[in-house]
């Protein structure tokens, strides 16, 4: 009844804020609140019965307020790494692009080096003999340093060309061997080893080393030479795929020939053709070849006033010809001045 003792008509307490009517209905509310609690007994059942009354206390916090349903779950915030990973590529596919180039500038740097060097320390590779033999290799020979990239392939194409030229070489000689047995034809025998002696080397010497050399500095003179001794090679291959009898090759004319209407016959037939379509293909492989490095040769510049000047400076810079046209000079000063003093 305390609270009816008060006068509401009398102005309020200022002195006091707890006095204030609005604080102390929060404190009693707050006091009720905590006294609630501590007088709640967790192990006791709370669940009246039907029709039961007493005091309701605030039910405690559920397990399940604390579990957030799956409806319920924040989300992580989504972030769009696709362009950071393309980036990341990007920025890696860059720096491989740079060390590549910079290591081709490196293998550049030092394959001009080798080149300018006033010895070659490269030792002979080719043809790949034993050591142990008594001939030594020749010629140094590497597409992969040597050549530039971009004209690899077509150096492979011929040194695989020649080695095909050399088997057909060789499948002569069988059909030779075949006539040999079959009819005692001894001059195509003998004549297709002379020409598997010959052509072989003599090929690689005069057109494949010199379109090595051009390929590999980029010569105009190897160039012309190499257009020049490969188109007498096709021609040559040509009447060798046709096959004109004397001439020592197996061709076409020479298998029709020697068909007959026996085993014999037609066993050397057999194999005199199979000749045949080999120098037809060796003839289709340097027809080919001869077109796709003219297309290149054209597209490099060169000509042939560029071969003249590099043949004249090759020339002049030659010591065995600056020697020999030393000597000539002055044996022709000489008969000057001896032709001078006897007139005198």
């Amino acid at each position: 009844m305390s609270g009816f003792d008060e006068n509401p008509f009398s102005e309020p307490t200022l002195d006091n804020p707890f006095e204030d009517p609005a604080v102390r209905q929060v404190t009693t509310t707050t006091n009720n609140a905590q006294r609630g609690l501590e007088d709640y007994n967790p192990f006791e059942d709370q669940r009246p019965g039907p029709g039961a009354g007493g005091p309701k206390f605030p039910s405690p916090p559920t397990a399940q307020s604390a579990i957030m349903q799956p409806s319920q779950e924040a989300q992580p915030p989504s972030y769009n790494r696709s362009g950071q990973q393309t980036q990341l590529t990007t920025a890696e596919f860059q720096r491989r692009q740079e060390e590549l180039e910079r290591k081709a500038q490196e293998l550049a740097r030092k394959e001009e080096e080798l080149k300018n060097a006033p010895y070659n320390v490269r030792r002979n590779n080719w043809p790949p003999l034993p050591e142990k033999c008594c001939f030594q290799p020749c010629f140094y020979q590497d597409i992969g340093v040597d050549i530039p990239h971009e004209f690899q392939k077509i150096v492979q194409q011929l040194y695989y060309a020649w080695m095909f030229h050399g088997c057909v070489m060789v499948l002569n000689i069988l059909g030779g061997l075949a006539l040999l047995f079959k009819g005692g034809d001894f001059d195509t025998f003998g004549l297709a080893i002379l020409y598997m002696l010959l052509f072989t080397p003599i090929s690689f010497l005069c057109w494949f080393r010199p379109a090595y050399k051009a390929f590999r500095s980029d010569s105009s003179f190897n160039f012309m030479v190499f257009f020049f001794v490969f188109f007498f090679q096709l021609v040559v291959t040509v009447i060798q795929a046709i096959g004109l009898p004397g001439t020592g090759t197996c061709g076409i004319l020479v298998a029709l020939k020697n068909f007959e209407n026996s085993p014999a016959g037609v066993t050397v037939g057999i194999i005199l053709l199979i000749v045949a379509f080999g120098f037809m293909g060796a003839a289709a492989v340097d027809i080919l070849l001869l077109s796709k490095i003219h297309r290149i040769y054209r597209s490099t510049g060169a000509s042939f006033a560029k071969a003249q000047q590099e043949f004249a400076n090759g020339i002049l810079s030659n010591e065995t010809v600056r020697s020999a046209a030393s000597d000539a000079a002055a044996a022709t000063v000489r008969a000057q001045l001896s032709q001078a003093s006897s007139r005198y």
